[in-house]
């Protein structure tokens, strides 16, 4: 966090260039004229370029531009979802069951609008069949291709092969089709404990869809086995 700006009587230098309250260049002032326009305004004089020689100056309602980027800050916030990258590790001859676990996370994270960065990893003899490993991420690519797309092609990294896959659906989609999958499911819990007998297959088509886009918390990386 930055630190507070300088302001009125903290200011302890000789002169400012000062700015004036429409950001009209007023020139370089001794500082005493700077602090008599700023009370004559009304207004706060703030050191907005400390390391500028002079320093720079601005005439300002110090509390209103205060609060007015706290809000912006707090609208940019609210706004914002930061995409996280999971990471999915698998054996090149990996089985059938376990394949489909690990797929079904990485379909889980996608729906998420996650990154995934799937890593094969080599053991002894295996390092010498690099198309196990290539095979095996194209296969997983493919059955994924409707949430996500390769970022990052299959490269060999020492013992391990590293491919990233990218959501289709932004980390903010994902978060309101989650809220929106929560309430429709606080919907039909309400309706049950009153008694109320959903339309056919509704439950069922409810808890589906909760299941497929409620996010799950972003706890430890999944790993094999």
């Amino acid at each position: 966090m930055s630190a507070e700006p300088r302001i009125n009587d903290r200011i302890r230098v000789p002169e400012v260039r000062l700015v004036g309250p429409s950001g009209e260049q007023v020139g370089i002032v001794p500082l005493a004229k700077a602090l008599e326009l700023a009370q004559e305004y009304d207004l706060d004089l703030v050191e907005v370029a400390a390391n500028a020689r002079p320093p720079v100056c601005k005439l300002m309602d110090y509390g209103k531009f205060k609060y007015e980027s706290a809000m912006k800050a707090r609208e940019a916030r609210k706004n914002q979802a930061h995409t996280v990258i999971k990471e999915m590790k698998l054996r090149p001859k990996i089985d059938p069951h376990d394949y489909e676990t690990k797929k079904g996370h990485v379909e889980r994270f996608l729906k998420q609008g996650d990154k995934v960065k799937i890593t094969i990893m080599f053991r002894g003899r295996e390092q010498s069949r690099p198309e196990l490993g290539f095979r095996l991420l194209k296969r997983l690519s493919e059955d994924v291709q409707e949430l996500g797309f390769v970022e990052s092609s299959p490269k060999q990294d020492g013992r391990n092969m590293i491919m990233v896959l990218g959501p289709h659906k932004k980390k903010t989609e994902a978060m309101a089709e989650a809220r929106e999958a929560q309430a429709a499911r606080k919907d039909a819990r309400r309706g049950y404990e009153q008694g109320t007998a959903p339309a056919e297959g509704g439950a069922e088509a409810e808890e589906t869809v909760v299941e497929e886009t409620v996010a799950t918390p972003a706890a430890t990386p999944a790993d094999e086995g």
